[in-house]
């Protein structure tokens, strides 16, 4: 909450300001690429001494409550990385094809269909982890998303081919990131509720938010 979600607005406003020229030049894809590997770099180097995670304990406690010997669990992270790639992309090419035959934008179809399709690993792991009590996985798993997503994927993106972007893609879909990372920022911080706790109404403002938001891009598409 002090160091992750900070960073990922400072982030999150570094890539809006790339987009006020209309496009992502390879320099730009470099740039994020530099800051991805600063980033990185800084996160290895503080868990190396220590510093990065003052959950290690509590990492330590649950290795030794559930034990699992080291071959197993490569085993299974390997074939849970496997399915989800597979069924991911089986997911979206599938969608994507009947969206193109129904005529919808590309924008479109990458803030709804894939943008959900790609999420949804995300989603399944953090019911998972919600059964289990892991809460700061979740968040954990969505911020760091957010920084690879916008660091490494568009990185890499506009390093391979520049990028033409629409404004509303500044205008309308990063301002309200923007503002929905805020918002969590202040949620997490316990200044919409209970202090340090994302509750049920927050959740639910959030669903909300989501769904006048995707409703508003389809009936954009319908006009």
């Amino acid at each position: 909450i002090r160091k992750e979600l900070p960073l990922l607005l400072v982030l999150t406003a570094i890539a809006g300001y790339q987009l006020i020229d209309g496009k992502l030049t390879r320099l730009d894809g470099w740039v994020l690429l530099g800051v991805f590997a600063a980033v990185m770099g800084w996160s290895i180097y503080q868990g190396i001494q220590g510093k990065g995670d003052s959950l290690i304990g509590e990492t330590d406690s649950e290795l030794v409550a559930h034990p699992m010997p080291l071959k197993i669990a490569v085993m299974w992270l390997v074939v849970g990385l496997v399915l989800l790639l597979v069924s991911s992309r089986m997911l979206v090419w599938g969608a994507v094809f009947i969206a193109q035959g129904l005529g919808v934008s590309d924008l479109i179809i990458g803030l709804t269909i894939v943008a959900i399709g790609t999420s949804l690993p995300e989603l399944a792991s953090a019911l998972a982890a919600v059964k289990k009590n892991e809460h700061d996985l979740i968040l954990g798993n969505i911020v760091g998303s957010g920084i690879f997503n916008t660091l490494a994927v568009v990185g890499l993106a506009a390093t391979i081919e520049p990028l033409t972007v629409d404004m509303e893609v500044l205008y309308r879909d990063w301002t309200l990131m923007t503002a929905l990372t805020v918002g969590l920022l202040l949620m997490s911080f316990g200044l919409t509720g209970k202090s340090r706790t994302i509750g049920r109404p927050d959740g639910l403002l959030l669903l909300i938010v989501y769904v006048c938001y995707t409703s508003y891009l389809v009936s954009t598409v319908i006009r």
